[in-house]
Order: C-alpha cells, then sequence, then structure tokens
C-alpha cells in the first residue's frame, strides 16, 4: 500500500488539489483531510467530498485513547494509522501546527504523482 500526501496553505487551494486528485483517479474514499481542528478538518473534507480519519481508519482502541490523547498525540497516531512512520508522522503534525491542510492519499493507482 502506497500512502502519499500534499501540504496546502488555504482550505481553497486544499479543495482545488482534492478535485485534481480525483481527476487523476484516485478514490474519494482513498483521500483524507487533516488539519489541527475539528471543525476545519470536517468543513473541508465535506465540501471537498474527501475523508477525515475515524474509527474505520484508527480502529475502535485508537479512537477511545485520542479521547484522553492531547490534539498533537492524536493528529499523529492519526498518521501513524494512515500508514506513516512514526517520525513522518511527527513531522507532518508540525505542519499542522503552522496552519496547513494536509491530504493523504491511500492506495494510490500506478503512476500517480502529485
Amino acid at each position: 500500500m502506497s500512502v502519499t500526501y500534499k501540504e496546502y496553505l488555504t482550505d481553497e487551494e486544499a479543495i482545488r488539489g482534492i478535485q485534481e486528485i480525483k481527476a487523476k483517479g484516485v478514490l474519494e474514499d482513498d483521500i483524507y483531510v487533516l488539519t489541527h481542528e475539528d471543525h476545519r478538518t470536517s468543513q473541508v473534507a465535506e465540501m471537498a467530498d474527501a475523508n477525515t480519519v475515524g474509527i474505520t481508519e484508527q480502529g475502535l482502541g485508537t479512537s477511545i485513547a485520542n479521547v484522553f490523547r492531547k490534539k498533537g498525540d492524536e493528529l499523529r497516531a492519526q498518521f501513524e494509522e494512515l500508514g506513516f512512520s512514526k517520525s513522518e508522522s511527527e513531522q507532518l503534525e508540525q505542519k499542522l501546527d503552522q496552519n496547513k491542510v494536509v491530504v493523504v492519499v491511500k492506495n494510490s493507482p500506478a503512476g500517480f504523482t502529485y
């Protein structure tokens, strides 16, 4: 399974980027939006017809643990559940600290590039 990402500075850029990703043949079910704020994540995902990381991706145990974690810990755990290493997850969470939007693509088709 391949997992890739791209970071965006604004919600609008992320939405346009997701539309471009879909045009390249990536399925909606394989596109995830992460931001540092839950409401922003939901809003961007809804506007772009993409996904947020939920129980299905994390599993029940991680979802319950996230209730008691600090936001940064929760986000790193979500990145790890999507397939990133611990160090990659830390780097990606730092991008979210900078108010960026990270769009993750799982199971990208052969030849897919951002």
